[in-house]
């Protein structure tokens, strides 16, 4: 695994227009065989299900060692230098790259060649499909989703065949996650709604790329193999593996070898090309002995983004940038609400924004949110300057204060705090509880597996909220204590003068 870039819906699912391109493409040589997988598919564009009569056949066991091994010979073979680091079983992640000698603090490994990446570049073994991809001028990310599930089709015929088995049949991601599942498990957190907007792009790529590309060239893209099980397969490796590289123009690549790697939140070193040496590298961020797990950092996540991409949670407390996000809402009962609702839709918000909430705090655009949201109709002047600070696309000044509102900005933001802890509270209480309506003793494996992933988000989050909590009860505190101190002294004073 690697750290995932950021998904636009922009980006996941295009408008394709047609740009011929000079270079000349082969057909696929006839002797090359596919391997299909069945899937029925809604013909209409709003497709959101699939009967599924075949799993996906390709890769392995998330916890399969020969494939792997298959792969470390195949890229050795390929021009990987030889390494301080082997593929072994481990407890954390299932596979993962151990220490096979001492390593150094600051040591650089790996050194995968350019030639082992794939990219939007990579060679298609259907020329063909390739050139058609290509002349729509299709979007890195969907292009290479294509290009997985046509790589992987191709089975040994493909170059690319023993990366492909060395991949998991079914990546850890909330891709993989029913609708009724994510309503269940995720129903207090904010990921939920991240997940199905997720699902819902991924479904959409796999339409528009249907109606405008795969229904037109049927020879190329056969429905029984590109179909949305197989798209959810391919976006689900991309969400978890894929690399953003920043020396090399900020191109993205599938990186073997390099995605074995597991994440601890403990490091922060990152994976990135480097010029002198021509391959992709990370420096250690600390000594390892041989036999002990080398990480590295798939980014400053929460514990929500990394279940949402890589489908599992940290440890309790040991992720330090953890955060939840809270759902603050303008009120409808408000005489202003309409005058603030177009103050924020002029810098892209609306009446309802979530913002991340920290153990160490929260940001300034909430506070602002929340002034916007009490404030009375007599600051109505100071509205759209609200709404800028609330914006992250403002380049005015965003730490506002207005001390004449601060007490009602605070109970406000923690009004919301407490709502969303009692649906995380509700939640935690039922799921000892759950029933979760299985009969098969590996779905209730998995339902098993899935619940205790939400329960851990759940209490990580919620512990956040409890300390916001206590900061805001403490705050509000102080400040009424200031006002009641406040208004003794000047009680005494006009007493005195009487």
């Amino acid at each position: 695994m690697a750290e995932v870039s950021r998904i636009l819906q922009s980006t996941l699912i295009p408008s394709f227009h047609s740009h011929p391109k000079t270079h000349t493409f082969q057909s696929h040589p006839p002797s090359f065989k596919r391997h299909p997988v069945q899937c029925s598919i809604s013909t209409t564009e709003s497709t959101t299900k699939a009967t599924v009569s075949q799993n996906i056949p390709w890769g392995c066991d998330i916890d399969s060692l020969e494939n792997a091994s298959a792969l470390q010979k195949w890229l050795t073979d390929s021009g990987l230098p030889p390494q301080k680091m082997g593929i072994q079983k481990v407890d954390v992640g299932e596979r993962g790259l151990v220490a096979l000698k001492n390593i150094r603090k600051g040591e650089k490994l790996l050194f995968v060649p350019p030639s082992l990446f794939i990219t939007a570049d990579s060679e298609w073994t259907c020329r063909e499909a390739g050139k058609v991809m290509k002349k729509n001028s299709v979007p890195d990310w969907p292009l290479l989703a294509t290009y997985l599930i046509s790589e992987a089709s191709y089975l040994k015929s493909s170059r690319w065949s023993n990366y492909i088995d060395a991949l998991p049949r079914q990546p850890y991601s909330l891709l993989y996650w029913t609708r009724e599942e994510l309503d269940r498990y995720l129903e207090a957190s904010q990921i939920r709604q991240r997940a199905i907007e997720r699902v819902t792009n991924v479904v959409g790529t796999y339409n528009d790329l249907r109606l405008r590309i795969f229904s037109k060239h049927p020879d190329l893209f056969p429905e029984e193999v590109f179909n949305i099980e197989t798209f959810k397969w391919s976006f689900g490796i991309l969400f978890s593996r894929l690399v953003r590289l920043p020396s090399m123009d900020g191109k993205v690549a599938l990186v073997p070898w390099a995605d074995m790697l597991n994440h601890s939140c403990e490091v922060d070193t990152f994976l990135d090309y480097d010029q002198s040496s021509k391959g992709v590298v990370f420096t250690t961020a600390g000594p390892y002995q041989p036999g002990e797990q080398v990480f590295i950092s798939y980014g400053k996540k929460s514990n929500g983004e990394l279940l949402l991409s890589y489908g599992f949670v940290p440890s309790k407390g040991a992720n330090p940038s953890d955060s939840v996000e809270l759902s603050v809402s303008l009120l409808k009962s408000d005489k202003c609400y309409e005058e603030k609702v177009e103050a924020l839709r002029k810098y892209g918000l609306s009446a309802r924004e979530c913002f991340p909430v920290r153990i160490t705090g929260w940001p300034s655009e909430l506070m602002a949110f929340a002034y916007l949201a009490v404030s009375p109709p007599s600051m109505s002047k100071q509205f759209e300057e609200m709404a800028a600070a609330a914006s992250n696309k403002s380049t005015t000044q965003k730490d506002l204060r207005y001390p004449e509102i601060e007490e009602e900005v605070l109970q406000f933001i923690l009004d919301s705090c407490e709502v969303s802890i009692s649906k995380y509270s509700k939640f935690l209480q039922a799921s000892g509880s759950m029933d979760l309506d299985v009969t098969s003793p590996k779905q209730l494996n998995r339902r098993l597996f899935l619940k205790q992933l939400a329960v851990d988000l759940s209490t990580s989050e919620q512990k956040i909220l409890f300390r916001a909590q206590y900061i805001l009860r403490r705050q509000l505190r102080d400040i009424r204590k200031g006002e009641l101190r406040a208004l003794t002294i000047f009680n005494g004073f006009r007493k005195w003068f009487k």
